[in-house]
């Protein structure tokens, strides 16, 4: 089984940085950062404008720069027999 990673900024630095992806959802997105003892969960949830994905983590902001439709694409194209429409 092949592991997500996604990239993510955190906004205070304008960083990116590369998380693995626990679950995925267009409704949420739940990624692991870090590795080992030393890894943390968080949730990042859509903007009310749909248009990214944002979330804290240590008291830090990161946010998935891709909207909701971009999300649920992605899920379709990775588990095109998920969902029967």
């Amino acid at each position: 089984m092949q592991t997500e990673k996604i990239q993510v900024r955190v906004t205070e630095t304008r960083q990116l940085m590369e998380v693995v992806v626990f679950s995925k959802r267009a409704s949420a997105i739940e990624v692991v950062i870090g590795a080992g003892v030393h890894s943390v969960k968080c949730t990042l949830a859509p903007t009310r404008n749909g248009q990214a994905y944002a979330g804290s983590v240590m008291g830090r902001e990161i946010v998935y720069e891709r909207s909701r439709e971009q999300v649920q694409a992605d899920i379709d194209r990775l588990n095109p027999g998920l969902y029967q429409r």
